[in-house]
């Protein structure tokens, strides 16, 4: 069997066809993406990101009620969520799924390697494979912007909890927000790959063949990004799906300002070219920049801001 590890890469053909077909884009990208997403994305599961994940959390749902007895996470990957919240004594029994197999193998591989296990399924977040009333906690993280039929996952969502159940939602681009935040990006990936060709900079350039392939991954990623949300609409959608006391809260300004081209530069660079002290600017960068961002809040829209975050409640 084909592991997440051993996945290749999609081939041109395939992203072709994915253009047609959003699910088989879905999970070709993500079960590409598996084996390197945490890479990618300075996954870890240790204080930084089990803080990060918890202030996500708090921002929008509070810290009452921890731990939440029974959590399933939708569009898990990884389990970058579900497991930092387990960490950090949010979650007690956690359950996963995610469209592409690779995804969720990676995540109870990544709960073992943690010292604890987490139920996993392959399932689509807009028919869940569990009986109505049967969670405590609904959560995920920058997924719904990849679900076609978003109020069909949050009935879903609601379906699945008990009353009085939450569901909390993190990390989903807005539509102005992802605008600017896109636009930086691929001007970075620009400049870094065409500044890479001169003579003298030339060992900061990563070989063709992985430039290549990650404008494979860029190409795919158009497919699977599907949705940018306005934080009022998002809201409305969530209370035609049945929620009660919805909520919205948006984050990050300028930390996303800096935050996409430096993830983009990352990107674009060889790996070894960037160490420990490099990864530490990265990460106080975005935090010293996160707390203007929260001082500007009061004065800058909501709309403007990158991240939405949404949560409400079962009846």
């Amino acid at each position: 069997m084909t592991t997440s590890a051993e996945k290749p890469a999609a081939t041109a053909e395939e992203v072709e066809a994915a253009w047609n077909d959003n699910k088989l884009a879905q999970v070709l990208y993500h079960d590409w993406e598996a084996s390197t997403y945490d890479e990618k994305w300075s996954i870890s599961y240790d204080e930084r990101c089990v803080t990060y994940a918890r202030d996500r959390f708090t921002a929008i749902a509070g810290d009452d009620g921890w731990p939440y007895g029974k959590s399933l996470e939708i569009g898990a990957g990884t389990g970058f969520f579900t497991l930092n919240l387990k960490l950090a004594g949010v979650l007690a029994e956690a359950h996963v799924t995610d469209l592409s197999p690779g995804m969720v193998e990676a995540a109870q591989k990544n709960a073992a390697t943690l010292g604890f296990a987490v139920e996993g399924k392959v399932a689509d977040a807009e028919k869940l494979p569990y009986d109505d009333n049967t969670f405590d906690l609904v959560i995920g993280h920058a997924v719904i912007h990849h679900i076609p039929d978003v109020e069909l996952a949050f009935r879903e969502m609601l379906r699945v909890l008990k009353p009085g159940g939450r569901f909390v939602i993190c990390g989903e681009p807005t539509r102005y927000g992802d605008f600017v935040a896109r636009r930086l990006s691929r001007f970075t990936w620009w400049a870094t790959t065409n500044l890479t060709r001169i003579p003298a900079l030339t060992d900061w350039r990563r070989p063709q063949s992985e430039l290549d392939e990650s404008s494979r991954a860029a190409a795919l990623e158009a497919v699977v990004d599907l949705h940018t949300f306005d934080p009022d609409t998002l809201s409305r959608m969530a209370s035609r799906a049945g929620a009660v006391e919805v909520k919205t809260v948006t984050e990050e300004l300028l930390a996303a300002w800096v935050g996409w081209p430096i993830r983009t530069f990352e990107a674009a660079v060889p790996e070894q070219k960037l160490g420990f002290g490099w990864r530490m600017f990265a990460y106080k960068s975005w935090l010293q920049l996160s707390k203007v961002d929260k001082v500007l809040a009061s004065v800058v829209p909501d709309e403007l801001y990158y991240n939405v975050s949404i949560t409400g409640v079962a009846e």
